[in-house]
């Protein structure tokens, strides 16, 4: 990616000598780190080098009666104002810069403070417009005429106000292993942002679990991503998540793709060990046979802070594991426990977000 604002914007920190310098010292980082668990190689997944993110936020900067994109300066505490990002995805990349020639001209921009955009990789977009004042009548009818005009899905927010004009999502289509699925991504809820990287950890998940066969149980399952897509190679799924919204996103999204043999349950991971053990009855698991599942196999996809040690202690009970990590601290934490009754039998690395620090990572563990 050759973008101007390279040592400057506070965004991409690994960018000199390029993208397959970053990811090789990412590479050789992980293999140092993990050496004493993991002595084999670790493959890398790599990201497109430009257009990789599919939701982005930007502030917006006013200087007199114009208004610009700005991000955080990387060598100080003030704002760089930009007019392009390039590792955006093609679709707002082409869209950041006529957004706000039509803000100005429809006079939409009266405290405006940000814009975040979600897209799909057919192009759709979403565009929150974030302001410091009430929005009203006026302000709805010009959105919909910049809606129509950019061919956009608007939102408007502002304290204690959304204003959705058509829709609060864009409808992803992911390819998976010659397949096709379905998802509904909705604003202001936690997506992957690189469709790329995002299918290659699915697809890696679902080879670890060839032959496994049976039933499949997922912790922080989310809205589905990696669930629906695991639907086509287990017998049934039991999938919990502790967001309301998730949950419902995740039914959804079951929908769009035909499926029927996942139960997607709103427990904690307490709450659900608890049920799974009959410690407690839930109200949310009324009419659901426990009993019925035959699990041979877990997968976990937790959030920064990793997993605590009542989901390490359940999860060690079964015979496959798979781990996806979005922190290599407390992934190697997590794992200091669970080698103590699981053998690991792939690493790999996939690099979600370039010229970052951040690594991603995925484990297949085996009991001993």
């Amino acid at each position: 990616m050759n973008c101007k604002y390279f040592g400057e914007c506070g965004s991409c920190r690994e960018y000199e000598n390029g993208y397959d310098f970053q990811l090789h010292k990412k590479l050789t980082q992980t293999q140092e780190e993990f050496q004493e668990m993991y002595a084999e190689d670790i493959i890398a997944f790599a990201s497109p080098k430009s257009h990789y993110r599919a939701r982005s936020e930007f502030r917006i900067w006013h200087d007199g009666d114009a208004i610009s994109y700005a991000m955080n300066s990387q060598k100080s505490k003030t704002t760089l104002m930009i007019d392009e990002c390039p590792m955006v995805a093609e679709s707002i990349f082409s869209l950041m810069p006529k957004l706000i020639t039509v803000l100005k001209e429809f006079e939409m921009d009266k405290k405006l403070f940000g814009a975040d955009f979600l897209s799909a990789s057919s192009g759709e977009i979403v565009v929150s417009l974030l302001y410091h004042r009430r929005l009203d009548e006026a302000w709805r009818e010009k959105s919909k005429a910049l809606s129509e005009k950019l061919n956009i899905h608007i939102i408007g927010r502002s304290r204690k106000q959304k204003e959705v004009l058509t829709q609060d999502y864009v409808t992803e289509t992911l390819h998976v292993n010659s397949t096709n699925f379905y998802f509904q991504h909705i604003e202001n809820s936690f997506t992957q942002p690189n469709t790329t990287v995002n299918e290659a950890m699915i697809s890696w998940a679902m080879k670890k679990f060839d032959g496994v066969g049976g039933d499949l149980l997922e912790l922080y399952c989310g809205a589905g991503n990696f669930t629906i897509p695991f639907a086509t190679i287990f017998e049934k799924i039991l999938a919990t998540e502790i967001s309301k919204s998730s949950i419902n996103a995740a039914k959804v999204n079951m929908s769009l793709n035909d499926i029927e043999n996942i139960n997607f349950v709103r427990l904690s991971v307490e709450e659900f060990v608890e049920a799974m053990d009959g410690v407690r009855l839930f109200r949310r698991l009324e009419g659901l046979n426990l009993k019925a599942y035959d699990f041979n196999a877990i997968f976990v996809d937790p959030p920064r802070s990793g997993m605590d040690a009542l989901s390490l202690a359940y999860s060690s009970r079964f015979k496959h594991i798979v781990y996806i990590s979005c922190n290599p601290e407390t992934l190697k934490r997590d794992l200091k426990f669970l080698t103590q009754t699981h053998e690991i039998e792939d690493m790999v690395l996939f690099d979600q977000f370039p010229y970052t620090h951040h690594r991603e990572m995925g484990v297949k563990l085996i009991k001993n």
